[in-house]
């Protein structure tokens, strides 16, 4: 095993994976209104956060994520981990007094921004290397620690004169990456990868305090995630296995985290575990300008919101973050041809069955230039011969509508990993449904889900194609 920089083929594999993994690592580090006043912004970090053991007990939150995958790896393989975070690092603002001293304060006002005190997120790296033949067995074990430290910067007003200072401290973290493998039986070398992070800091809430996130955010791993890489080889799907690797597949166990594919579509050396859920391959949508870092949001929303910002708010967001004082001057100086793009796109278009109907020679223009026909390409007086209350579909040889019970089977086709959680649960068909070009789809609840009735009553329902469920019983 090495701990060194990964070789030059590998960060370039890496690149394009880096970019989604940045999304995950800033992913609500900051929310709008982008100001440390607003409530958002007062319980931050919600995605991978790996405490201190001796806190972990006392919360709902825990010390390490556990990642298990399958690869095929080639002979002599070696795989190259990274493991990514933030390092809290807590910022105060001190103001500069006549004798040369410095006092703490509440908020420092400059004319550009107001400073007040913060959290900001320091990021780190932990870069392992080791030989698949070194994983096997016992693997390999690999601590880290990140000692404590504190920095001043100086607060310079528009005449250049020194009117305050930022302290930043940062507290000690220890951790530990595990890594090992076991060679699974069968017709073919598959071996499951298990990975493992933990959070091995010492530090324990003072007497008397009790539970205090704020306090041990700190010595935690915030947004903690991994990537790794083969030199030579490839990884399976977690979400879409092939047939055969099915078995093998529901076996891995992935604890606070969910291992994807990554990097460029059609390769599959790079995987990205994350504790945000993802599917195979993902990517930053291209209109993207930017990192707005509220990804709950909409990026027009987002951006046409922080643009009407009062400029007290802007000044205000602006002494807060850095990053916050960045996605100000995005909002401010997007060009209208770069919003416009954020408005919606079309990733992709298929062909029709067959031609439709031809436009007739005294056919009009609309106001765009385009010519239409008499005839619509889709009727909706055709609608009134469905009811999906009423209308059954034949699967597996029996009659399903709405009513009957059903087992989810989720997989039968690309899907995500979120119905694939709920495989092997039963649900209740609420209706069937056509779409336009002939699918059907059934509606359906899960059983023993408390919103159900919540959902019935909003119409609000998760969707299944009959290849995906399994009747449990026939309607009497």
């Amino acid at each position: 095993m090495t701990v060194t920089a990964f070789a030059p083929e590998t960060e370039e594999r890496l690149a394009l994976a880096r970019q989604v993994a940045d999304a995950v690592l800033f992913e609500g580090y900051v929310l709008y209104p982008y100001r440390a006043s607003a409530a958002k912004n007062r319980l931050r970090w919600q995605f991978g956060v790996l405490v201190p053991p001796g806190w972990g007990a006392e919360c709902e939150e825990h010390d390490f994520q556990h990642t298990e995958c399958l690869m095929e790896p080639k002979a002599g393989a070696t795989l190259s981990v990274e493991v990514r975070f933030l390092h809290a690092r807590r910022r105060t603002v001190q103001q500069a007094r006549p004798d040369g001293g410095y006092d703490t304060v509440p908020e420092l006002r400059l004319d550009d921004r107001v400073l007040v005190p913060w959290d900001e997120g320091s990021e780190e790296r932990v870069e392992v290397v080791a030989s698949v033949d070194e994983l096997l067995g016992d693997g390999v074990t690999y601590p880290f620690r990140l000692p404590a430290r504190e920095d001043t910067e100086p607060v310079l007003d528009e005449a250049g004169r020194a009117v305050g200072r930022l302290v930043r401290r940062c507290e000690e973290i220890s951790g530990r990456v595990r890594l090992s493998a076991r060679e699974l039986d069968g017709p073919y070398r598959v071996l499951r990868l298990t990975a493992v992070v933990e959070n091995t800091s010492d530090w324990t809430p003072p007497e008397g305090r009790g539970a205090d996130r704020e306090a041990a955010l700190p010595h935690s791993l915030v947004a903690s995630h991994l990537l790794m890489a083969l030199s030579a080889g490839s990884f399976l799907s977690m979400t879409d296995p092939p047939e055969w690797a099915k078995g093998a597949v529901a076996a891995c166990r992935n604890l606070h985290t969910w291992p994807v594919l990554a990097g460029e579509p059609g390769r599959a050396d790079l995987v990205l575990s994350s504790p945000i859920i993802l599917e195979d391959h993902p990517a930053i949508a291209p209109e993207s300008p930017g990192a707005l870092y509220d990804a709950l949001e909409i990026d027009e929303i987002l951006a046409l919101r922080t643009a009407a910002l009062t400029d007290e708010e802007k000044r205000e967001a602006r002494g807060t973050d850095e990053r916050a004082a960045a996605v100000i001057e995005l909002a401010d100086s997007m060009p209208p041809e770069v919003l416009e793009r954020l408005h919606g796109a079309v990733r992709s278009l298929r062909e029709v069955t067959g031609p439709g109907p031809a436009a007739p020679d005294d056919g009009f223009p609309d106001e765009y230039g385009v010519t239409r026909p008499d005839t619509p390409w889709w009727d909706p007086a055709s609608d009134a011969g469905f009811d999906p209350a009423q209308d059954r579909v034949v699967v597996d040889g029996r009659s399903v509508g709405q009513g009957s019970r059903v087992e989810l089977r989720p997989g039968a086709r690309r899907t995500d990993a979120q119905d694939i959680f709920l495989r092997g649960r039963t649900a209740t068909v609420e209706a069937v449904l056509h779409d336009v070009d002939g699918g059907v789809h059934l509606a359906v609840t899960v059983e023993g889900d408390p919103g159900a009735d919540v959902r019935r009553e909003q119409g609000r329902f998760l969707y299944f194609q009959p290849d995906e469920v399994t009747p449990l019983e026939d309607d009497v």
